[in-house]
């Protein structure tokens, strides 16, 4: 048995939360506390009225997030930011988020570990934010289809819906990298041309950068924000739960995205 606190002191710790830069919305670490021990962790990728449910149904009093509560611009607590609250305060839940630490974490990170859902093995770091590395690279020789087909398989078990630029049958993806969530950027492309990547395995992407791709020889792999962000949340909570003993559970409540 630990208290919230505790408990975010050793995530904190574990994800290098304090020394990881993001955006101002990610607040990263915990982000509302309770009063009780902690009994059960749920995780989820997005804090909605639908994960707290999740976790309510599941008798868990922390809710492990990766998009937080304050990931959109500041509004009143009133309607339903007010609900959501008021549920939590309710139940005693507490809510910790990650966002890029998370991400970029090396073994229980959404990049490391979509990477070897499809069959990859990282070697090197990619997609650099503020100086520090959020995603991962490496090499291979697979038919690129066949990549897509790996891709669109786990997509689709996410509640996500694959889609791809045109891609040649007898295409070889040699040099691939992964940046999980809205990971295709003129950041990530460029760093994509630097680096001779030919395959770059995102969440999603702008419209333009098809365009671009297309253009420069970049096969790009857009397999669904939501889906790619599932692993790094389940990974963490089942993580928790072993060092803890407490029961985990994933809230799946896909967007479609």
């Amino acid at each position: 048995m630990t208290t919230i606190r505790e408990l975010a002191s050793y995530a904190d710790g574990l994800l290098d939360t304090r020394s990881t830069p993001d955006y101002p919305g990610a607040l990263n670490g915990l982000q509302l506390e309770n009063r009780s021990q902690i009994t059960a962790v749920a995780a989820a990728v997005d804090f909605s009225t639908r994960a707290i449910n999740g976790a309510i149904s599941n008798n868990a009093n922390l809710l492990l997030v990766h998009h937080g509560m304050f990931w959109g611009a500041q509004s009143p607590i009133s309607g339903p930011a007010y609900n959501r609250l008021k549920l939590l305060i309710e139940h005693d839940i507490a809510v910790y988020s990650s966002h890029l630490p998370l991400d970029r974490h090396p073994a229980l990170g959404n990049n490391v570990l979509l990477a070897r859902e499809l069959g990859l093995e990282p070697s090197r770091s990619f997609a650099a934010y503020q100086g520090v590395f959020i995603g991962v690279s490496g090499e291979s020789d697979v038919e690129t289809t066949l990549l897509a087909e790996r891709a669109q398989e786990f997509a689709k078990n996410y509640g996500s819906e694959l889609r791809t630029t045109e891609i040649p049958k007898d295409r070889r993806t040699k040099r691939w990298a992964i940046c999980t969530g809205a990971g295709a950027s003129a950041e990530t492309l460029k760093e994509a041309e630097e680096k001779n990547i030919d395959t770059l395995i995102v969440g999603e992407g702008p419209h333009w950068t098809a365009i671009r791709a297309e253009e420069t020889g970049l096969a790009i792999v857009y397999a669904g924000h939501y889906a790619t962000e599932t692993l790094g949340v389940r990974a963490l909570a089942d993580h928790l739960g072993k060092k803890y003993s407490i029961p985990s559970a994933f809230i799946s409540a896909p967007t479609g995205l």
